[in-house]
């Protein structure tokens, strides 16, 4: 691809003349670093970091973020050196570069690489979000031209990664339109008879359903315009592959309990907008109970809002609507990345609650870090955690003030207590959900209100690492139990100690030695002084220490009392 060609790309993804001297720069750098390199398809390597860097610019990162993205694989091929990099295109550039070739450039091999490749990645989250963002799209291209690597194998484990690390992760930081792509790409090499048979399914079913949703549309905007809503978009979108299976899958593969085939999605300009559209919905047709679902007051972990809607559409037709506003939309697409543009260009964020949850999970992922470094579990038994507390997913759970805890599917009210302070999890003694006692087994859903009920003094049980499903949980039990066996062990008996005083003869010795011990609150055994007629006293004092430690203190202490000339210590038999 020219120049030229490139910079009509950039303009269709809206990116801004100023900052296109450096894109051009290292567009022409990686042209140079890839030349007589090709991939597996027998194209040119330089396609695949323009092809990269595309991706980045649509989801309106800075210049310096699409720079790197034409750069990510100038280091790790020795094509060019950092300071090569940090020279022509400036610190910024070089930030993004170094980790993105940190994040890649791993020795390890299978469990050990992966798990690294993680922790590097989780630690350029907090450094730089754009690194991992332009890894994410690194991963999306390198699925789409997968077909074309030559070993089976490989194309099946490469897909399993998207599916387990990447994927969920897109969805973590709100990138959920990433994150289909991305499943989809890998759904067709894990499970190939299941997409291939999803896919033939879908192909009758969803233009069907498209159809019905195009005959309801003119009753929709009617009923808007009779109430005054001005809808800025009204379309539908169909579901994507992996997501209709995942779902099948928890409906005993019927069909008939998949409502959200094609669901209708409707712009509006602003919140106040949006409830007035659901009371037009619910005027017109009648809504399912328990299917109305306000992510507005409630937005998800990742920063997800929306009002969803299911009603008896036309014809008794069960058809689910989404509203939200162009901010909310563009978030629900572009996630993070859509934040982290929106701050860039010098806007600061409302203050509501849920700007300030936002993306607070990457703060749980490093203090979960620390925790789990100070469990040396195995790098199989990070992944399966990793998977576990922050990939599986998500719901909801909210404390009697509101609070939103973010928890993995089937969370446990331990969970929930762990997560909100660890003395909550120790002093545990029962559980109130939406205001009735459940056990502490009780599976939690999104949206429960939990008050954990405590006990002071109580101390957790090994019965509970069974109930607890998050790693944050159970090393927080582990703890705890741990600490609570030591306190209940009983201390190796101290020998008896024997201290051999000389001091000078004077008044009032004997009571100030004494006055030591009771200090340290120990009992004297037995104490003898013996005088012979000189002016240097022998004073023998038998006692039982704590520990050594306890000795040397008080060996201290009485050194400083007036006329000490010598202290000798010895085991008394």
């Amino acid at each position: 691809m020219s120049w030229e060609e490139y910079t009509k790309q950039l303009d269709r993804c809206g990116v801004p003349q100023d900052g296109r001297d450096l894109i051009k720069q290292a567009f022409l750098f990686a042209h140079q670093a890839h030349e007589n390199q090709t991939r597996f398809s027998g194209e040119p390597y330089v396609n695949h970091t323009i092809n990269v860097s595309l991706k980045v610019a649509a989801l309106r990162l800075n210049a310096a973020g699409i720079a790197a993205a034409l750069l990510h694989d100038t280091v790790e091929d020795d094509k060019a050196s950092l300071k090569t990099i940090r020279k022509k295109f400036g610190p910024e550039v070089a930030l993004l570069v170094n980790g993105l070739t940190k994040v890649k450039k791993i020795k390890y091999q299978g469990v050990e690489r992966q798990v690294e490749s993680m922790r590097k990645m989780f630690l350029a989250l907090a450094e730089d979000i754009r690194v991992v963002i332009i890894k994410l799209m690194d991963r999306m291209h390198n699925m789409e031209t997968l077909e074309y690597h030559p070993k089976e194998e490989k194309r099946k484990r490469i897909a399993l990664e998207t599916l387990e690390i990447y994927a969920p992760l897109a969805d973590r930081l709100g990138m959920w339109n990433v994150k289909s792509q991305l499943e989809d790409l890998a759904f067709k090499y894990v499970y190939p008879e299941e997409y291939k048979w999803i896919t033939e399914e879908v192909k009758e079913k969803i233009p069907e359903r498209e159809k019905y949703l195009e005959t309801i549309l003119p009753i929709l905007k009617k009923g808007l315009n009779k109430e005054g809503v001005r809808p800025l978009e009204v379309s539908w979108r169909a579901k994507h592959y992996y997501s209709i299976w995942k779902k099948l899958s928890k409906k005993g593969m019927d069909w008939g309990r998949i409502k959200d085939l094609a669901a209708m999605r409707i712009i509006v300009k602003d919140i106040e907008a949006c409830y007035a559209t659901l009371g037009v919905i619910h005027t017109l047709w009648r809504p399912l109970p328990g299917r109305i679902k306000d992510y507005i007051a409630l937005p998800k972990p990742n920063g997800y809002q929306s009002l969803h809607t299911t009603v008896f559409c036309e014809n008794g037709k069960i058809t689910e609507f989404q509203i939200r506003t162009p901010e909310m939309h563009r978030d629900a697409d572009f996630g993070i990345a859509a934040h982290w543009a929106y701050e860039m260009a010098g806007k600061k964020s409302d203050g509501s609650p849920a700007q300030s949850q936002k993306f607070a999970w990457v703060r749980q992922l490093q203090e979960w870090q620390k925790d789990f470094k100070k469990g040396k579990q195995s790098s199989q038994e990070f992944l399966d955690s990793l998977k576990i507390d922050f990939f599986k997913d998500r719901i909801f759970a909210l404390t009697p003030k509101g609070d939103v805890i973010d928890l993995p599917e089937d969370a446990t009210p331990i969970d929930f207590a762990y997560h909100i302070h660890s003395e909550i999890g120790d002093q545990t003694s029962g559980c109130k959900v939406n205001g009735r006692m459940v056990p502490l087994s009780h599976s939690l859903k999104s949206g429960d209100v939990v008050e954990m009920l405590i006990q002071k003094n109580k101390k957790p049980s090994q019965e509970w690492l069974e109930l607890a499903k998050t790693s944050l949980a159970k090393n927080r039990i582990r703890s705890a139990i741990k600490k609570k066996s030591l306190l209940l062990r009983p201390q190796a008996a101290q020998p008896r100690t024997e201290l051999v005083i000389t001091a000078a003869n004077r008044v009032g010795l004997i009571k100030d030695i004494s006055a030591i011990f009771a200090g340290f609150r120990i009992n004297i055994e037995s104490i003898k002084s013996e005088t012979a007629g000189t002016d240097y006293p022998i004073v023998s004092i038998v006692f039982t220490p704590k520990n050594e430690e306890q000795t040397e203190k008080i060996k201290t202490r009485i050194k400083k009392l007036p006329g000490i000339e010598n202290i000798n210590l010895k085991p008394h038999r």
